[in-house]
């Protein structure tokens, strides 16, 4: 029998290493000044982000993170690691962990890795972001790049792509919702993690398709392969047809915004405020943008926005978990996993 030399990573975004002002301090230096989060000129996002926005918003941030915290630490580690301990079962390769900012590196990651199987040929990372943004996806996976490349890695690497329209990730999403909408609600929210429209123009390939046309997400075009607005929208579109919901019945729209330039729309939190008077009182959300429950599920939306949405005359309002570690999920990246 043939013997296995080969790893899986799961790569997901990060997490500071406590809600201490300086621990949430450090961590938001290290992702905002990413340069796929803020794309600005080097200068320029140096004073933007170390001058501007982290010493105002690292106390806020430590405060949030508060509200959420568990005795294990970040609520997303530590779903990363059982999503990583449950897809061991199903597979025969080591998986490991690593974050894009903060702890554990992916350093980290190759090194445990590679104390299992030293001469180790290949390793398969899985960016745990279901579309493609630059934000998200394509940072992770031009970090491991560099990485592997300034290291000088032997062993091989490949990434699973995007996975927002594989049959196996829409039925995995659409069961884990289906359960939730025997409940009495007027309404389902597909709320996805926003991104600058700036993002969304500059990652299409053509410069001519994303945001030029109302229906640009619907007309076939190369600029889909990289346009998170289309895939978000693909992923809604099919988890509603599989629960057979009345165009009425859902809706998206864009949370986690920074800043005061323009971001893909309508608003999360505008939205919060606006359906109750609309007559939707009763309101289930999702976050399909999100694997993990992290910060921007827990407590932006489960927090803050149900207290916006009570608040502006809702009387209902439910946040479906992420899939975290639901057995359909980790049985697709099984497979997606064995088929690299």
């Amino acid at each position: 029998m043939a013997i296995s030399r080969r790893g899986i990573i799961l790569m997901n975004l990060g997490s500071p290493d406590s809600t201490a002002v300086k621990d949430v301090r450090k961590y938001l230096n290290e992702f905002l000044f990413d340069d796929r989060v803020i794309d600005y000129s080097w200068l320029f996002r140096k004073v933007l982000v170390q001058g501007i926005i982290v010493p105002r918003r690292a106390p806020k941030s430590a405060e949030a993170y508060r509200k959420i915290w568990t005795p294990e630490g970040s609520p997303l580690v530590r779903l990363t690691f059982q999503l990583a301990a449950r897809l061991q079962e199903l597979v025969p390769d080591p998986v490991a962990v690593s974050m894009r900012y903060g702890n554990p590196s992916l350093d980290v990651a190759y090194l445990e890795l590679l104390q299992k199987i030293p001469d180790l040929e290949e390793v398969i990372a899985v960016p745990l972001y279901p579309h493609y943004a630059m934000s998200s996806y394509e940072t992770a996976v031009e970090h491991a790049k560099a990485i592997h490349h300034r290291r000088r890695y032997r062993f091989r690497q490949k990434f699973l792509p995007p996975v927002y329209q594989r049959p196996e990730y829409i039925h995995a999403l659409t069961e884990h919702v289906r359960p939730w909408l025997q409940r009495d609600y007027d309404h389902l929210l597909f709320s996805f993690h926003g991104i600058p429209e700036r993002h969304l123009e500059k990652t299409d390939p053509t410069h001519e398709h994303c945001l030029q046309s109302a229906d640009c997400c619907s007309v076939a075009s190369v600029a889909h392969h990289t346009c998170y607005r289309h895939q978000c929208l693909t992923t809604m579109r099919l988890v509603a047809e599989r629960l057979n919901l009345p165009e009425e019945k859902f809706s998206y729209s864009f949370q986690s915004r920074l800043g005061r330039e323009e971001w893909l729309k309508p608003y999360t939190d505008f939205r919060f405020q606006e359906m109750p008077k609309e007559g939707i009182k009763k309101l289930l959300v999702i976050c399909p943008a999100f694997v993990s429950d992290c910060l921007e599920t827990l407590e932006e939306i489960a927090i803050r926005g149900k207290q916006s949405f009570l608040e502006s005359g809702g009387t209902a309002f439910d946040l479906i978990p992420c899939l975290n570690a639901d057995p359909l999920w980790v049985k697709a990246l099984a497979g997606w996993v064995q088929e690299q």
